[in-house]
């Protein structure tokens, strides 16, 4: 397959402006900021390999902030360092600035690491949400492992853009839709503008599988008049497919079977597993049926009864992500609360906020806000720091790339974001965002605003209200 770079082409990428702005940056972010990442495997070898290349950035000082590093600590008049794509330092006003880096002041505002959103369709199910653009869920078949959902990504979808700039989105998941069983593959992607998906491909991050348990299924399918129009259909279907994946991995020599070697890598360990399940109930058996085939469930999505097996989730070393008060839009939403999150972390569960929503993706900050509140009120008082973790650390983690991600850590990609307040204030907004050390995005700099190639010369271009 051919490589393609994320430089140049179209000004389409963003506006021309903010591109020519970003080319006259001093370069030497270069690969040293994906040095703790796995080696990719040869192009040839690895079908649609990543061709990510981070933007160039120049040392970069930020001083004076409050930082919150994403694993639970906190600094004051604190200073985060940043070279060559990662982080180099990051401690109080003490912290010696080596000469040459550019100094951002950070009086009275906020750093945070970059925001990850375990949960999101943009570009499989891009704005304008039209027909032609619906390819999030390949709704033929129970159990499509096959499909994988950077195949549907459309790059150009001006909800990158926003999540970038309304909710500092640095990194964000893209999983199919919720209608099969089995939905097919994950793509985890930077929120960086490319002319293709491959630029903007995590390189190192590992697939997930995306599964799905309880109404979804058993309505799409079922209302066909074919199996599963049940729960019980839907684990007899599931267990079924997991036999053949057994058996396919018992050949000595097995064919090319794309359905059956994303399962191998899921029983392999190499490909993780997000599986969409509301029901405390469904969840235990899906747990069940993980232990009886030997895969492991990287975390529940939705999850609104997780609170009811806040222990079982944490004994099996699983994430909730969750809504902070999505509820009643269907039967197995009627028991959510707004306290859920904030239940599982009492427990000493983990906990992730997504957004599963082009919209929901541009605050994920007051959705976390919103649910530290909603603890609060019943008395489990949750430390500020600790819900930075729930869109940062614990969702990286969720995604098996928190060895490169998701905290301000020495070493890991500098993906840092400036907030003009408390970033769990309704009233804060990211001011400067930065992925691989890299600015691409400043509220106070107009030519440093991300424009889709869709939008350009239509109606509120570029607009981040």
């Amino acid at each position: 397959m051919g490589r393609h770079s994320n430089k140049g082409g179209p000004a389409a990428l963003l506006a021309s402006a903010a591109l020519l702005a970003l080319a006259g940056c001093t370069a030497g972010s270069g690969s040293s900021a994906l040095a703790s990442t796995p080696t990719p495997v040869a192009a040839a070898e690895e079908p649609y390999a990543s061709t990510y290349e981070p933007f160039p950035g120049v040392p970069t000082a930020i001083v004076g902030a409050t930082i919150y590093d994403g694993a639970g600590g906190m600094i004051e008049d604190g200073v985060v360092l940043f070279t060559d794509g990662e982080i180099v330092g990051i401690g109080g006003a003490d912290l010696a600035i080596p000469a040459g880096y550019t100094r951002v002041d950070g009086t009275g505002r906020y750093v945070t690491p970059g925001i990850i959103d375990i949960h999101s369709h943009l570009g499989d199910y891009p704005t304008p949400s039209v027909d032609a653009h619906s390819d999030g869920n390949e709704a033929t078949d129970p159990t499509t492992p096959e499909v994988w959902a950077e195949h549907s990504v459309w790059p150009q979808d001006p909800g990158f853009s926003r999540a970038l700039a309304n909710g500092g989105i640095t990194t964000l998941q893209i999983l199919p839709g919720s209608a099969n069983l089995m939905g097919g593959r994950s793509v985890t992607l930077r929120n960086v503008p490319s002319r293709t998906v491959q630029g903007m491909k995590f390189p190192g991050a590992p697939y997930s599988l995306k599964m799905a348990c309880g109404e979804n299924p058993k309505r799409v399918y079922g209302g066909r008049g074919r199996m599963p129009s049940t729960r019980m259909g839907n684990f007899a279907v599931n267990r079924e497919t997991w036999i053949e994946a057994q058996e396919y991995m018992a050949e000595e020599e097995p064919g090319r079977d794309l359905a059956m070697e994303t399962l191998a890598g899921v029983l392999s360990g190499e490909i993780l597993v997000q599986n969409h399940c509301y029901r405390a109930d469904e969840m235990a058996l899906v747990l069940d049926m993980a232990d009886e085939f030997g895969y492991r469930v990287s975390a529940f999505h939705h999850a609104v009864e997780s609170y009811k097996i806040a222990d079982l989730l944490r004994e099996h070393d699983v994430c909730s992500a969750v809504w902070a008060d999505w509820y009643g839009f269907k039967m197995e939403a009627y028991d959510a609360i707004p306290e859920n999150a904030a239940m599982i972390h009492q427990q000493g569960a983990c906990v992730v906020i997504h957004s599963d929503d082009e919209n929901g993706i541009q605050r994920l900050n007051q959705e976390a806000a919103k649910a530290q509140a909603d603890g609060h009120r019943m008395g489990i008082d949750i430390p500020d720091a600790d819900v930075i973790s729930w869109i940062t650390l614990n969702a990286a983690r969720a995604m098996g790339i928190d060895e490169m991600t998701g905290s301000l850590e020495a070493g890991k990609m500098a993906d840092v974001v400036l907030w003009n307040g408390d970033p769990l204030s309704i009233y804060s907004r990211p001011e400067m965002v930065w992925i691989d050390g890299a600015v691409m995005y400043d509220m106070n700099d107009p030519q440093m605003r991300p424009v889709s190639d869709f939008e350009l010369g239509q109606p509120g271009e570029g607009d981040v209200k």
